[in-house]
């Protein structure tokens, strides 16, 4: 297996200033760490809106594979190989560090530039019809998983609040509680970590809020007990245990862009064309798997989301 240094695997400010990470840079254990670089793909794609390779039908409930073939990724997998911050900058040890976080009661905030501003509990939530949806997730790293997410359309809960004429973007916020959430209490990062979408990305379809995963209650490593899960986009975007969503007219200022503006934009569109400056977003490492696979514009949902971004240079809004 190749060896990759971390610092093509983990934030640059952190491999600078973390000596545990520049360990990390000799031979590693297959599957515990990706290979960040891969061959271009042979599928070119304009750069002002590459080709719609989308995936059709999403697969029905309780489905072992998504509409492409791909095997759900095992449960032991999606829950012990985690990116969460707030408990760790190692995905292994998110797990144990979060097993005792407490996710009731919980409250979500919802308001800005909305009619009706309201706090759900998440018996509220709850009260959403809940359907399985079986996701494929890109993480900006490079590497994926398949899956099977339990929860609702975020536009359901946006009905409810009744956003305004001039509301432009969805801001998402997660919980600040640095006694329960260790990583917060390095002053490295400004938390609480904050992400949003536009208003026209957060009412399609596709974008749900999850309470689940594989039939059961989400686990705190994974974003217990709500969190954010837009498909189509590298999976920083998935805001984990939200307290609090807002509607503004000015784009939010994401946690990633604040913390390495060069190298995480707004939009974070799976896009194999455009490069993470420090690696290729060509391929991808599957989790459970050890080949690698070409990464597919839209993470192989641009039949339903293409239109979204017509006449943007994708290059450009990364």
């Amino acid at each position: 297996m190749e060896k990759i240094p971390s610092s093509e695997i983990t934030p640059e400010q952190l491999y600078l200033n973390r000596r545990q990470f520049m360990i990390v840079a000799g031979s590693v254990a297959a599957g515990a760490l990706l290979s960040a670089c891969g061959a271009r793909s042979e599928t070119s794609a304009s750069p002002t809106m590459p080709a719609n390779s989308g995936a059709g039908s999403l697969p029905k409930s309780g489905s072992t594979t998504d509409e492409l073939g791909g095997k759900l990724t095992s449960f032991d997998d999606i829950t012990h190989y985690n990116n969460y911050y707030e408990f760790s900058v190692n995905k292994e040890d998110v797990a144990a560090l979060a097993l005792n976080f407490r996710t009731s009661p919980w409250t979500v905030q919802v308001g800005g530039l909305v009619n009706k501003p309201r706090t759900f509990t998440m018996d509220d939530l709850l009260r959403f019809t809940q359907e399985e949806r079986i996701y494929r997730l890109r993480c900006v790293e490079a590497w994926s998983m398949v899956i099977p997410w339990t929860g609702f359309p975020l536009s359901k809960l946006l009905a409810q609040v009744e956003p305004q004429s001039n509301a432009k973007y969805v801001r998402f916020e997660t919980l600040l509680d640095p006694k329960q959430m260790p990583g917060q209490r390095d002053g490295y990062f400004k938390w609480p970590y904050v992400d949003g979408l536009r208003l026209d990305e957060a009412m399609h379809d596709l974008t749900i809020l999850a309470t689940g995963l594989y039939g059961k209650p989400l686990p705190p490593q994974d974003g217990a007990p709500i969190r954010l899960v837009v498909p189509w986009k590298y999976g920083f975007k998935g805001v984990k245990s939200i307290v609090k969503i807002d509607l503004v007219e000015q784009m939010p200022v994401s946690f990633w862009m604040a913390s390495a503006p060069s190298e995480y934009g707004f939009y974070a569109n799976v896009n194999p064309e455009v490069s993470h400056p420090r690696w290729s977003q060509a391929s991808e490492r599957r989790i459970g798997e050890f080949s690698r696979r070409k990464t597919l514009m839209f993470n192989g949902y641009g039949d339903q989301v293409a239109s979204l971004y017509q006449g943007m240079d994708l290059r450009k809004f990364f």
